[in-house]
């Protein structure tokens, strides 16, 4: 049998897709603050976000096999609303919140787990689901 010792570090990158580009540039630039590192107009935004990297892929283009033989990167894509948990440490949760509140954002959903960490549930212009959770969720530091 195959040795099975994971060698899987964590996650570096997670995406996400949505339409209008434009709109998801403003609110994970702007509302959330992200630092975006990469746009190619029509096709992807990419943002840092803590040690990884999120990508926002429009959809109909990432079925489109890529022009830039040099980076052969295979077509990909879905269709409907995703998902990603956002780690915001305790003594943060509280003001992301109240900002996004701000902003107009509306908070769909709060729980506190069954481990006592709190997350709370938001939606981006493209209908994907959002959660901002503290790391004792997963029991990680």
């Amino acid at each position: 049998m195959a040795d099975r010792t994971q060698v899987l570090e964590g996650i570096l990158e997670t995406a996400l897709y949505a339409s209008d580009l434009d709109a998801a540039d403003r609110f994970y630039g702007e509302v959330l603050g992200l630092e975006r590192i990469a746009r190619v107009d029509g096709r992807h935004l990419f943002f840092r976000c803590g040690q990884g990297v999120l990508l926002i892929f429009n959809p109909t283009e990432t079925l489109k096999p890529t022009e830039a033989p040099a980076l052969p990167v295979p077509v990909h894509g879905t269709t409907g609303p995703g998902h990603v948990c956002f780690r915001v440490s305790r003594d943060n949760l509280t003001s992301l919140q109240e900002r996004l509140a701000t902003d107009g954002v509306m908070i769909e959903s709060e729980i506190t787990w069954p481990t006592g960490a709190r997350s709370f549930y938001f939606r981006d212009p493209a209908g994907n689901s959002l959660e901002c959770a503290e790391p004792g969720l997963w029991s990680i530091g």
